[in-house]
């Protein structure tokens, strides 16, 4: 594939240094494409749909970030090229067809083609959380992981029901307490562990960040057209600050993570 002189970069991160116990991850940020790749032979149409990335995801990261003085690191390559929250060995993590597009530059790929794809934007991305959450550890700095996405309203003809949701595997607490505290209003239809339930097999962040460390964390996902404005995006992102930093309290109180 290769990346030319120019591209952006595999991976940005947005305030380093936040004082936040927080760190936030926006993994389907972005829906660049590598020149080299051309379109993947999609439409203009197609790579501003929620195929291609999480709209609206980034600005609202972004916003939360700023509200916590929280670190934040963006990915903004299109999950189309690889999809930095899959393990590089799932047949999802360069998808051939997504929802009910095929994405012609994906398909017929050598173990070549794919290794690049994995080489110059999953492993930069990964390293680059890993070194920050090392690097906060050794500073004895507290690590609480948030990884932040949305989801389209229907997904293959099924109208969603849930306005927000967080996700969790072997560690629920920080996502059921979220949850919980959403659920005190009473005009949110919230998805406990919906809609994509974390495992080993369809995430990485989670449980490679998050429980193989053994810190809080929490995948939270908020349907789109909810944060398709930038009035949409900083009400979401004031609303999941403060519910963060309350159930962070909740647990630390409990005892559990």
């Amino acid at each position: 594939m290769g990346l030319l002189e120019g591209e952006c970069d595999p991976v940005i991160v947005v305030n380093e240094n936040g004082s936040s116990p927080f760190v936030l991850v926006c993994e389907h940020a972005g829906n660049h494409i590598p020149a080299r790749l051309g379109n993947l032979g999609l439409t203009e149409e197609d790579l501003v749909a929620h195929i291609a990335w999480d709209p609206g995801a980034e600005p609202m990261a972004r916003r939360v970030s700023e509200i916590l003085d929280a670190p934040l690191v963006i990915q903004p390559y299109s999950r189309l090229v690889i999809d930095c929250n899959r393990p590089p060995h799932n047949g999802e993590s360069i998808w051939q067809v997504s929802e009910y597009t095929t994405i012609p530059g994906n398909l017929d790929l050598t173990p070549e083609q794919r290794r690049e794809r994995v080489d110059e934007v999953f492993t930069p991305f990964h390293d680059r959380i890993a070194r920050l959450l090392d690097d906060r550890a050794a500073a004895g700095r507290q690590n609480v992981l948030v990884t932040l996405h949305s989801f389209t309203p229907v997904y293959k003809g099924f109208q969603r029901p849930w306005h927000v949701g967080a996700q969790y595997n072997r560690m629920p607490a920080l996502s059921r307490a979220i949850n919980s505290l959403l659920a005190r209003d009473a005009n949110l239809v919230v998805g406990d562990n919906e809609p994509y339930p974390v495992n080993d097999e369809t995430h990485y962040t989670i449980p490679v960040h998050g429980e193989q460390r053994g810190i809080p964390h929490a995948m939270i996902e908020v349907r789109n057209d909810l944060i398709s404005t930038e009035a949409g995006q900083a009400l979401w992102a004031e609303r999941l600050a403060a519910v963060i930093v309350e159930a962070l309290g909740v647990i630390t109180a409990q005892g559990t993570h």
